[in-house]
């Protein structure tokens, strides 16, 4: 006995998405990857066949992206590239297989241990209700809990890491493992630590929106510009009491260079100045040198030129008596 179904009109049918889709790759692709990716099942669900230059048209966009999206998702094991074109993986499994693969810097022990934190577990929670409305995907809580070990967060910064990322409009493995980092590298651990971070990340920003305005700038500052200030304010010390110095300095340049200011705080900072009135001091100083030096140089000349005279005279007198006999 064979059983044949009526196909259906494409009117009536659908297309599946599993809803791993939307929690582990959705907010990482950008919105042409996804257009790509979406006409890519739909289409091998009916088993057709298209040229990438075909997918180009279709979806109205350049070759070059079509190529992109597809490198994309190759690279997310979502789709496997043969000589007659792409498979589609299934999403669950490639989740499944990351979510009892071991992780060789988190150990079976770190795991288990990690488990029994209630405190940590009661974290979790927190972050799947606050931020993926109750269903997180089983792989953010390996992730988490590998970011525990590898930072030594505790369990308010790790709220707060999601939080901020959230706020961000960045809520992807991603960005909160860059954002992480960069807690780690300021030696962040409790959230007393985060406070005071946040508070010099505060007085930074003012720094810099005080520069900007200072120099005239009608722009942000650089990246380049950024680190210039950060230099300056972390690893040398400096207020805005003291950089302003620095930056009257350029008043008289018609496009202020922040490698003259740089210039200028190095070299204080070299002489080891710490204060205002040190730096005032020292430029006075400088100021009364330069003077004296130019009124030595144009004695000298005064000098020269009168011996120079004399000499001239005393020839010319010479001569005159010559000639008389």
């Amino acid at each position: 006995m064979k059983l044949e179904q009526n196909e259906t009109s494409i009117l009536f049918s659908s297309t599946s998405i599993p809803d791993v889709f939307f929690t582990e790759y959705l907010a990482s692709a950008s919105g042409d990857f996804i257009k790509v990716y979406l006409y890519l099942i739909f289409l091998a669900k009916h088993n057709k066949e298209i040229k990438l230059t075909d997918l180009s048209k279709a979806l109205g966009l350049e070759f070059k992206t079509i190529q992109s999206a597809c490198t994309y998702w190759e690279n997310a094991g979502a789709i496997t590239k043969k000589p007659t074109g792409y498979i589609i993986n299934p999403l669950q499994e490639i989740e499944l297989q990351k979510l009892y693969k071991p992780k060789l810097s988190l150990s079976a022990k770190d795991l288990e241990k990690n488990a029994k934190n209630e405190y940590r577990a009661k974290a979790i929670e927190n972050i799947n209700s606050l931020y993926f409305q109750g269903m997180m995907s089983p792989s953010w809580y390996n992730d988490i809990n590998l970011w525990f070990t590898k930072y030594g967060f505790n369990e308010q910064v790790m709220l707060a890491l999601f939080d901020y990322c959230f706020n961000k409009s960045a809520l992807h493995k991603n960005y909160i493992q860059t954002v992480a980092d960069a807690w780690a590298k300021n030696n962040i651990k409790t959230f007393t630590d985060l406070d005071h971070y946040f508070q010099k990340q505060d007085k930074l920003n003012a720094m810099k929106k005080n520069i900007c305005k200072k120099l005239g700038f009608h722009r942000s500052l650089s990246q380049y510009e950024e680190a210039y200030v950060e230099k300056w304010t972390v690893e040398y010390g400096y207020g805005m009491d003291v950089i302003d110095i620095a930056l009257k300095k350029t008043a008289s340049k018609s496009n202020p260079n922040f490698e003259y200011i740089n210039k200028l705080l190095s070299d204080w900072n070299e002489r080891n100045f710490k204060t205002p009135s040190e730096i005032e001091n020292f430029m006075q100083e400088m100021k009364q040198k330069t003077q004296t030096t130019k009124e030595l140089e144009k004695k000298a000349s005064f000098h020269s030129y009168e011996q120079r005279k004399y000499e001239d005279l005393d020839s010319l007198y010479s001569n005159l008596k010559t000639e008389n006999g």
